[in-house]
């Protein structure tokens, strides 16, 4: 049986700074198959891997991401305490993390934004382009967002973040999503089963690499999401020994 891809949460983010540089890296080097990303768009519609609204609790400015541009955003400092005006991060664009992807051979989940609900034009320009060179998905909470990628582009793949009211006999209904993503918490054998008959792979989120299904996981589960990649790769490979 093939081992379930495992995307690190904004990276390794249970070890580094969350959608950084040096998460992307740790992501990497603890075995994770790919990349758990956020992306917003500054004022001049420049996608960057951020996933807050604003920038209080990583660069302490409560500005909001779409009232900046992107020479103002690209100066701030990222970190928890003070010492990121001196060795913080700096956001990342979303040109900088597909190139990083690309060269490191990893997958792309690409998680949309609030941003991204009143930028149609955007979109459209971002979906346009094929990824071609790239095993990439786009998934969101906003289901309007996904089905406009799907009509500008219906090759891209894209994952529909399902929330507690999601509705698990009508699946079917949600044609603009090739995958569902749901918390950890909606793992169980009647969800699953109808995921299954209705033809919708799933990706799980929350994983901390404790879970016993980790070892033996439904066939419609797709990938694991997770800030701790380490600790879910080496659950499944001692399945696999």
């Amino acid at each position: 049986m093939m081992r379930v891809p495992i995307y690190a949460h904004r990276g390794a983010s249970a070890y580094a700074l969350e959608n950084s540089s040096a998460a992307f890296a740790k992501a990497i080097e603890l075995g994770a198959d790919g990349l758990e990303i956020d992306l917003q768009l500054t004022k001049d519609l420049v996608p960057i891997v951020t996933h807050d609204l604003d920038f209080w609790r990583l660069a302490k400015t409560r500005r909001d991401v779409s009232s900046m541009y992107y020479e103002e955003v690209k100066k701030l400092k990222l970190g928890t305490s003070f010492w990121r005006l001196v060795n913080g991060e700096s956001i990342q664009t979303f040109e900088e993390v597909l190139a990083f992807a690309a060269k490191n051979g990893l997958a792309l989940n690409v998680e949309l934004k609030e941003t991204f609900v009143n930028a149609p034009e955007q979109i459209d320009l971002l979906f346009k382009r094929t990824y071609s060179h790239l095993n990439i998905h786009f998934s969101s909470f906003h289901y309007d967002v996904l089905e406009r990628i799907k009509k500008c582009n219906p090759m891209l793949q894209t994952a529909y973040i399902g929330t507690k009211k999601t509705n698990w006999e009508e699946l079917g209904r949600l044609t603009a999503a090739d995958a569902l993503h749901m918390h950890k918490r909606h793992y169980s054998k009647r969800k699953l089963d109808l995921a299954y008959k209705a033809n919708m792979p799933l990706r799980f989120y929350g994983i901390d690499g404790n879970e016993k299904y980790l070892v033996d996981p439904h066939p419609v589960v797709l990938g694991w999401i997770t800030d701790y990649p380490d600790k879910v790769l080496m659950k499944q490979l001692k399945k696999e020994s």
